[in-house]
C-alpha cells in the first residue's frame, strides 16, 4: 500500500509523465517487475499516460528449454534423484513432469537452494544426485560457490544458467517489435552491475534504466526513460542506487569467472543466443551431468522437441502477445493445470496475469 507521501510522489511522477504527451513501449525482464506492475495497476495506469511496459525473458523457469526438461526427466527415469526447485517440478514435458514421474515412484525432490542439493549428496552417498540449476546471474554464484567446495562425488549439476544482456540483444537483433527503452532487473544487476548493459545503449541507442521493485521504483524508472527519450539520450541509469553498484558484486563475478564459460545456447521461444548461456570450465567437468551421463542422454541428444501444442509461451516471452492473447490462457491453461512453463512459474507472465485479473 502506498503512504500519503509516496502516493503525492506517484500522483507528481505520473503527472509529469502526462505532461510529456508519450506514446512509448518499454520492455523490463524481471518477473518481480512484472508482479508489482500488476498488482499496483501501475500497467493500467501508465497505459493511460502513454505508456505500455511489457515482460519480456525475465522468468528463468519459463526459459529453459523443451530439451533441457526431457534431459532431466531422463535422468530421472534413469533412476537418478533429481532435485531441483518447486517451479521446475511443475513445468510440462512432451510427456511428463517431474511431479507426475515422483507419483510414479521416480526419486525427485525438491529444493530451496543448492545448498540442499549438495546435503542430500552429502547423506546419501549410495544415490547418484542431480541438480538441475536454473537462473540468471542472480543464482549462478550460488552454484559457483558450491562447486568450489570439492562436493562429493555422487554430486551433479544440470547447468541451465543463462545471461540477460545477451538476450536484451537478441531481441533487438530479432527486430519483431520496437523497444523505445528497458528496464534491467535490479536483482542481476546487484551482481553484474551497470556496466554490461553499456554496449545496448551505444550500439542500438536503446535508454535503460535499472529499477528495484517497489511502485515507486518503477514508476521512476519510466520517468528516468522518458527524460532520456524526450532530451535525445540513449544511457545505463540507475534508479536502484541503494542497491545496486556500477562494478556490481565483484566476489560473486569471481566466482562466477572461476567456474563458468559462456556458451552458445537457446532459450524458449528464441534461436541460438550467442554467449548466454554458461557452461562448467573444464576443471569442473566431473559435476557436468551431461558429461558424467553423456551415454545416457544421448537418446535424446539429437531431437528437437516442440512447444507444447497450442501453447504461446515463446510469444510471450519475446514480447509479442500479451498472455491473454494466447487462446489457452485461463481456459486450458490454468496454474493448477499449467500446459506451458509461463503458467507454472510464479515469476511467469502468464501466472502473474492470471493471479491478479482473475480476482
Amino acid at each position: 500500500m502506498f503512504s500519503l507521501r509516496d502516493k503525492q510522489l506517484a500522483d507528481d511522477i505520473i503527472s509529469q509523465i502526462t505532461k510529456a504527451q508519450v506514446h512509448l513501449r518499454f520492455m523490463h525482464v524481471c518477473g518481480t517487475h512484472q508482479d508489482t506492475l500488476m498488482k499496483h495497476g501501475l500497467d493500467v495506469l501508465l497505459q493511460k499516460c502513454g505508456v505500455e511496459i511489457g515482460q519480456g525473458p525475465g522468468c528463468p523457469v519459463c526459459v529453459t528449454t523443451p530439451k533441457e526438461i526431457e534431459e532431466i526427466l531422463l535422468l530421472a527415469k534413469q533412476g537418478k534423484t533429481v532435485a531441483t526447485f518447486g517451479d521446475m517440478t511443475r513445468v510440462p514435458g512432451v510427456s511428463s513432469s517431474l511431479q507426475q514421474m515422483k507419483t510414479e515412484g521416480c526419486d525427485v525432490r525438491t529444493v530451496y537452494s543448492i545448498e540442499d542439493a549438495l546435503s542430500l549428496a552429502e547423506k546419501h552417498k549410495e544415490k547418484e544426485i542431480v541438480f538441475m540449476a536454473v537462473g540468471f546471474e542472480t543464482t549462478a554464484p550460488t552454484t559457483a560457490a558450491v562447486l568450489l567446495q570439492d562436493p562429493p562425488l555422487n554430486f551433479s549439476v544440470l547447468c541451465c544458467h543463462r545471461m540477460i544482456p545477451p538476450a536484451l540483444q537478441a531481441i533487438l537483433q530479432m527486430g519483431e517489435l520496437k523497444i523505445d527503452g528497458f528496464i534491467e532487473p535490479g536483482h542481476v544487476s546487484t551482481i553484474i552491475g551497470t556496466r554490461p548493459y553499456g554496449f545496448i545503449s551505444k550500439e542500438y541507442h536503446v535508454p535503460q534504466v535499472i529499477a528495484g521493485f517497489e511502485p515507486l521504483d518503477l514508476l521512476m524508472a519510466v520517468w528516468m526513460l522518458v527524460q532520456q527519450i524526450k532530451q535525445g539520450r540513449a544511457e545505463v541509469e540507475n534508479e536502484y542506487v541503494r542497491a545496486v553498484k556500477p562494478q556490481g558484486n565483484r566476489k560473486a563475478q569471481e566466482v562466477l569467472q572461476r567456474v563458468f564459460e559462456p556458451v552458445d545456447i537457446k532459450w524458449r521461444g528464441f534461436p541460438l543466443i550467442p554467449q548466454s548461456g554458461l557452461r562448467l570450465r573444464k576443471n569442473y567437468e566431473s559435476y557436468d551431468a551431461r558429461k558424467r551421463y553423456e551415454d545416457e542422454l544421448q537418446m535424446i541428444a539429437k531431437e528437437e522437441f516442440a512447444e507444447p501444442t497450442g501453447c504461446l509461451c515463446g510469444d510471450v516471452l519475446r514480447g509479442l502477445i500479451s498472455s491473454k492473447q494466447c487462446p489457452l490462457f485461463g481456459k486450458g491453461c490454468t496454474p493448477e493445470n499449467p500446459i506451458g512453463p509461463c503458467m507454472v512459474s510464479s515469476e511467469g507472465n502468464c501466472h502473474i496475469e492470471y493471479r491478479y485479473t482473475r480476482k
